[in-house]
């Protein structure tokens, strides 16, 4: 038997309250602080400077030498989020059943988002004699973004009520997209301008990824202060020379209520194929404008404005629609639309058509990310002590889905010279994410607490009781 001692409901934050204003406000702040990240550094900015970059040292060819080895630039960019994905799928369900454990939440957030905005802002020096250097920056700032989200997500189920889940998340994202797209008119306000502000085109662009670094650091303080404090380690603890076993210990036990929730492993495999299409075309859609469409990056960037305006609309239309319909019935119509996306994507062309297929992506892209988020905070056992160690399964779910995803479209796209081919195979990936969806419509929303099989260990202090069974 063993003598490890477990962790209390919620590891210490049981007595934090429920749908606190100050509280949730500034939980939704970290999306406002982190996600300049992916607008600036994945979607818009950074993709069209190292396109730059690659182009200058290769004109004709777009192949440059990476440690010895010749790959054509766009590939090495998906290689290298490839590879940063891969590293935190690896590391991240230990490091968060350590934070579980040793009730330092909180703090394992702040370690990596310190990491991303750093990295972001080292990013200032990316030159084409540093590309090699730059590349494992890009891959460090990409570790500290998608490493910190895990644990502000483990906080959704810590600070709200079930009945909120959906609108919250939906807050969060559309605070995200808010937050990023002033950065971004910044920054494009710098770039375009740069002669009126003498300063060099380049030294613009760098210049945004020093802001984009700076911003998130910065707003992410506001988070930090609001988010409930470390408990530490719970009662009974041992001292912190345990945490490395404990750490294991935990995943251990995370890993074996899984094998017993049915619903929550076919989630997780719906989710899984499908975002490995979502995250991929967010991923890649700018360089596939700069180097299939031949777009100027005035337009591109203008573009990724759009889809972030109408990712705020899509994020709240999705969430009403799922209190009408259910959230699996609501993101199986999202995953549709995405299969669709693919089709048009093959076909598009520069000019009205390509800024339509953005604004039905900016619609969905929001929609199907927070309604992905909320539905999994919703099947996970309620009161659970291990929040962040269950989000972490749902975080290497979505990284090694992103790893997979890029990784077979740079292949498709260096096999067959067109990034076409790559958008149109991802269609796979979107009708395996249907067709686990399906199978979760009309499911009980979580199985059932009182079930002792499924919940190895102690039950939660309070369980829930009088609330019905809902449906997914």
């Amino acid at each position: 038997m063993s003598t490890t001692a477990t962790p209390a409901p919620d590891a210490g934050f049981q007595s934090v309250p429920k749908d606190d204003k100050r509280i949730t406000r500034g939980w939704t702040f970290y999306d406002w602080a982190n996600s300049v990240y992916p607008l600036v550094i994945t979607s818009s900015i950074f993709p069209i400077y190292w396109g730059s970059i690659t182009e200058e040292l290769s004109p004709k060819t777009d192949v440059v030498n990476f440690l010895g080895v010749e790959v054509p630039g766009s590939s090495l960019l998906t290689y290298a989020i490839s590879a940063a994905f891969l590293l935190i799928a690896l590391v991240s369900p230990f490091l968060t059943s350590l934070a579980d454990f040793s009730g330092r939440k909180k703090l394992f957030m702040q370690v990596f988002c310190y990491l991303g905005a750093a990295s972001c802002a080292a990013l200032y020096f990316f030159t084409p004699e540093t590309l090699t250097l730059s590349t494992f920056i890009f891959i460090a700032a990409t570790i500290g973004f998608s490493g910190s989200i895990v644990f502000y997500n483990s906080y959704l189920p810590i600070i709200s009520s079930e009945e909120q889940y959906d609108s919250l998340s939906a807050r969060g994202f559309s605070m995200g997209y808010i937050g990023s797209v002033l950065l971004l008119v910044i920054c494009l306000l710098l770039v375009t301008f740069n002669e009126a502000l003498g300063i060099e085109k380049a030294f613009a662009t760098r210049l945004s990824f020093l802001l984009t670094g700076i911003w998130w650091a910065g707003f992410a303080q506001i988070t930090f202060f609001s988010l409930p404090a470390d408990p530490g380690r719970p009662a009974g603890a041992t001292s912190d020379s345990g945490w490395l076993l404990n750490g294991f210990h935990e995943l251990s036990k995370v890993w074996d209520q899984l094998k017993q929730l049915p619903n929550l492993k076919i989630f997780l495999l719906a989710y899984f194929t499908y975002n490995m299409g979502v995250q991929t075309v967010m991923y890649v859609a700018t360089i596939f404008g700069d180097k299939e469409l031949h777009l100027e990056s005035t337009a591109l960037i203008v573009t990724i404005l759009l889809l972030q305006v109408v990712g705020i609309l899509g994020a709240y239309l999705f969430a009403k629609l799922s209190e009408r319909i259910g959230n699996t019935r609501a993101l199986s119509w999202s995953v549709v639309i995405w299969a669709f996306i693919c089709i048009a994507g093959y076909f598009v062309q520069a000019g009205w058509s390509f800024y339509a297929l953005a604004s039905v992506i900016g619609l969905t892209m929001g929609a199907v990310q927070s309604l992905s988020r909320s539905t999994y905070s919703k099947i996970i056992p309620e009161n659970t002590p291990n929040t962040a160690a269950f989000f972490s399964f749902f975080d290497v779910t979505e990284k090694l889905s992103i790893v997979i995803g890029t990784a077979v479209f740079g292949v498709i796209a260096q096999i067959t010279g067109s990034m076409r081919n790559s958008i149109l195979a991802l269609i796979v990936f979107f009708i395996l994410g249907l067709i686990f969806l399906l199978q979760l419509r009309g499911k009980k929303l979580r199985e059932d607490p009182a079930d002792t099989d499924a919940f190895p260990g102690p039950p939660p202090a309070t369980p829930n009781v009088a609330m019905p069974a809902k449906e997914l």
